[in-house]
């Protein structure tokens, strides 16, 4: 595929050369040679052929997209038609290739621009950095109040394993030897011979990823979602979080850092739901959530203990030079009585050398922890308190740097992950919870279900005792509708362990879904604060409080503009609640990673909340292909982590609430009428008559389902009839599939028409946060939807009404969002994702091309067969659309 990265052969189309030109050479060149590369396996895989063939279209697809020419467009359709069933697979196949090649070569750049930018540490901090945070609210609040802010700073990310990552993980762990392939050809010059190497090896690794087969044969159960996640905190969070951390003490401490001790806080704290999330999910199980703490313990202790080991290892500091405290050598003497032996060999290797021998004990006792013998650690506690005796006769011997620099970061990370790694948190539908409970109460024989709840909250007190409470303490209720909602939760856990003393330490915790619900939630808090044991637990934890906004439902309830205004508007309520009650609030957003599901720059969203919801303590969920994203490279993971922990601070800024609550007040005429008139052209779609099956037929809804993406079903069990029991993330991945993304925009651009005042829109965008972000996200959706795909899809159904409804929805947005924005096109004020989007459409439009051609052979023929050809094509292309668009549900 020689010039598959490329245009047309020759004579490129100006518009496009100046795009590509325009693009950083750097990433320019690894693109071709990689679509060079993959051309030479296509080439040896199915002859020239094949490789003209999808020449050919790629050269349509262009054409049609530059020139927005119709007879391009239908040729290439001509020429999709004509592929035999296995050169039609062939071709799907080969775009997708190129889309993961140019993914990875697009974040390989990413990582070289970050490494490149922030090289010397007398590099300016950018705005969003840390530092530049830390500045701002020295200036606005002073250095004490800036000092105490920072020191209750948390960053709270919670990973899912909802269905969002289409990639399998033999196709991922490809991607990942390719791009350490490309590293390799970065480090430097090498000789001729190494050189050739590398492309030797990078021609084997896409051989690889060609001829893996990119579709799932079977579903991963949630202990495989486990290990994936396990990955990600092996090769980059165990060292990433601390060396972001020492990124700040080293700018807060200046000349002074790693002589003194460190100021910086380990503010973040890891959650997960990966089989532990049971709403909807009948594979995880009482049994599989124990073993999923157990698999998560077992790599943080691993990676403990090596640290540990390590750095015990480094400790040669003779006690001549730095003896030991008096601190410490009691420490020792209490080693030597639990452990003779242990100490009496470590003792023998290092006579002189009293902290190393102490640290190699304290090893020896975290792998007694992993391997739960007589020597291991009741609680991260005692470790971090035997580290900090250490390092504090480190200081007092004078080996400062000792005590401040790895040590420092073994402290950290402790703090950080505990024994535990992320605290696994519980949900369930209250639905269940109901049920439940009245089986119970009815007496009898309780049904298998019940029984499994009952087990859930067994598991959680026997997960507290072996790695402390906070492990598995949070209990989130899915659609609480009311405070009985919460109420049932500590019912059952009484009836699961047969007394209220026995039960374990729970924070159940509302999730408000719906727009009623988002509606009612303050009156639930209300109710909800005054059962006994929520009164208990304010009282043990300060008055501490958590709550979950879903924006999910809440989106497929009323359409995107009326959702966010209704989150914003219940995260108000909300905090005044809680600053009314006395009760430090942390508010818990479930954000996915497609624009339906609230997501878009999530550093634009923390600045985004209304005044008072944040206060420096902000969570939310990472989900499926965000979690890769955003924590699959260290480069990368470090700047989303410091971008995040940033935004944190910032968003209780003085300036920064003033701003965001004036305009509030200053544009909620705006928002009535936006939320008004959204919601009710959103109506006019989605309770139309025969919406949901006419749904079904224009886009791959009920194929999507068929994709291996996770454990979770795609349905809470009813058919297409309805949309109710439709989870959010096929409801956004299949609108996204058929190139219209309508869960991202729908209803703002006759909202935004019936505002119909350019100047106040553009006064708005300007002045109002949470309106610049959400026109800047539907910009981003609206450069990644295609009308002329669009029709091809929506003609699948016999529905002209519903059809124009969305097409001249589309237009009618696109007209507003230019006005409101003063732009000439989509995406102009951002043209780095401008170009992304437009070097990327014609290769998808392909793939679309190739779905459709599938879904209309499945639509005629009625076929149910997820094994024949075209339903293998069309799944096939499903997964190269989710690749090159980079996202999925």
């Amino acid at each position: 595929m020689t010039n598959f990265a490329d245009t047309t052969p020759g004579n490129p189309e100006p518009s496009r050369r100046s795009i590509r030109d325009e693009v950083d050479a750097a990433l320019r060149a690894d693109v071709r040679l990689l679509g060079a590369l993959l051309g030479r396996i296509l080439t040896e895989a199915g002859g020239a052929e094949l490789l003209n063939d999808v020449e050919r279209l790629r050269e349509l697809t262009i054409d049609a997209y530059e020139k927005q020419n119709n007879a391009s467009i239908e040729d290439a359709e001509k020429l999709v038609d004509s592929f035999t069933p296995v050169r039609a697979e062939q071709v799907a196949r080969a775009f997708t290739s190129y889309f993961h090649l140019a993914n990875l070569a697009e974040e390989h750049h990413r990582v070289r621009v970050l490494k490149t930018r922030f090289a010397s540490p007398s590099d300016p901090a950018p705005a969003d950095s840390l530092p530049a945070a830390i500045e701002r609210l020295v200036d606005e609040v002073g250095r004490e109040e800036a000092a105490e802010r920072l020191a209750s700073l948390r960053f709270h990310p919670v990973l899912t394993a909802h269905p969002t990552e289409a990639r399998r993980r033999a196709v991922a762990s490809a991607i990942r030897r390719i791009s350490d392939l490309l590293s390799d050809r970065d480090a430097g010059q090498q000789s001729r011979l190494a050189a050739a190497e590398i492309e030797r090896r990078l021609l084997e690794q896409i051989d690889v990823l060609w001829r893996t087969s990119p579709l799932r044969t079977t579903r991963p159960t949630p202990l495989d979602e486990v290990r994936t996640a396990m990955n990600i905190f092996d090769q980059t969070l165990f060292q990433v979080v601390p060396q972001v951390y020492r990124l700040l003490d080293d700018w807060m401490l200046d000349s002074e850092a790693g002589k003194a001790p460190v100021v910086a806080p380990a503010f973040m704290r890891l959650g997960s739901w990966i089989a532990a999330d049971r709403d909807g999910n009948p594979f995880v199980t009482a049994a599989v959530t124990e073993e999923a703490a157990a698999i998560a313990s077992e790599h943080i202790l691993f990676g403990l203990e090596h640290a540990a080991t390590r750095i015990g290892r480094t400790l040669t500091l003779d006690s001549e030079d730095t003896p030991a405290s008096e601190a410490l050598m009691a420490l020792w003497e209490r080693q030597q009585s639990i452990a003779p032996q242990v100490t009496s060999q470590i003792g023998t290797r290092s006579p002189h050398e009293p902290h190393r021998r102490v640290l190699m004990v304290v090893a020896a006792r975290i792998v007694a922890t992993r391997q739960g013998t007589e020597l291991a650690y009741g609680l991260p506690d005692e470790l971090i308190s035997d580290l900090r005796v250490i390092q504090q006769s480190l200081r007092e011997a004078g080996a400062d740097r000792s005590a401040n620099g790895e040590l420092q970061n073994l402290i950290w990370q402790v703090e950080t992950f505990g024994f535990h790694l992320a605290e696994l948190e519980v949900r369930q539908h209250s639905k269940v919870h109901r049920q439940a409970l009245e089986e119970i109460r009815a007496g009898g024989e309780t049904s298998e279900m019940t029984q499994e709840v009952l087990s859930v909250y067994r598991t959680i007190a026997t997960l507290q005792k072996r790695y402390g409470t906070a492990a598995a303490r949070r209990y989130i209720v899915s659609f609480t509708q009311s405070s009985a909602d919460i109420a049932t939760v500590f019912a059952l856990a009484e009836a699961a362990l047969g007394s209220p003393e026995a039960a374990p330490i729970l924070d159940a915790v509302p999730l408000f879904e719906t727009f009623a619900d988002l509606e009612a939630s303050t009156t639930i808090l209300d109710e909800m604060i005054t059962l006994p044991q929520v009164q208990q637990r304010l009282a043990a934890t300060g008055r501490r409080l958590e709550v979950m906004l879903g924006y999910s439902d809440s989106s497929k309830d009323v359409g995107p503009v009326s959702a966010t205004l209704a989150l914003y508007s219940a995260q108000e309520r909300i905090s005044r609640w809680a600053q009314d009650n006395d009760i430090e609030l942390t508010l818990f957003h479930g954000r996915g990673g497609a624009l339906g599901r609230g997501g878009g720059p999530a550093n634009e969203a923390v600045m985004a909340q209304p005044g008072g919801s944040v206060e420096g303590r902000f969570k939310l969920t990472e989900q499926g292909e965000v979690i890769f994203a955003q924590y699959g490279d260290k480069a990368i993971a470090a700047r989303h982590i410091e971008q995040m922990a940033a935004a944190t601070l910032l968003a209780s800024s003085p300036s920064n609430e003033e701003a965001n609550n004036a305009a509030t007040r200053d544009f909620a005429d705006i928002a009535r009428t936006l939320d008004f008139r959204s919601r009710e052209r959103f109506f006019e779609l989605i309770k139309a008559d025969g919406f949901a099956p006419w749904f079904a037929q224009v886009t791959p809804m009920e194929e999507v389902g068929l994709l291996a993406l996770g454990s979770r079903p795609a349905r809470r069990g009813l058919s297409v009839e309805s949309l109710e029991d439709l989870r959010a993330i096929p409801w956004v991945f299949a609108w996204t599939q058929a190139r219209i993304n309508l869960t991202g925009w729908f209803g703002l651009g006759s909202a935004l028409a019936a505002v119909g005042d350019v100047d106040a829109l553009r006064d708005a965008y300007e002045r109002w946060p949470l309106f610049t972000a959400m026109i800047n996200n539907v910009e981003m959706s609206l450069a990644k939807t295609d009308d002329r795909l669009a029709k091809r899809y929506l003609a699948l159904g016999d529905r002209d009404d519903l059809a124009s409804l969305v097409l001249d929805e589309m237009e009618i947005t696109r007209e507003w969002v230019r006005r409101t924005t003063g732009h000439g096109e989509i995406l102009e004020g951002r043209p780095v994702l401008q170009r992304a989007v437009r070097l990327r459409s014609p290769y998808v439009d392909a793939l679309s091309l190739l779905q459709l051609r599938a879904l209309r052979a499945v639509r005629q023929s009625g076929s149910v067969d997820p094994a024949d050809d075209t339903h293998r094509l069309l799944l096939l292309a499903v997964n190269g659309v989710a690749a090159g668009l980079q996202n999925t549900g």
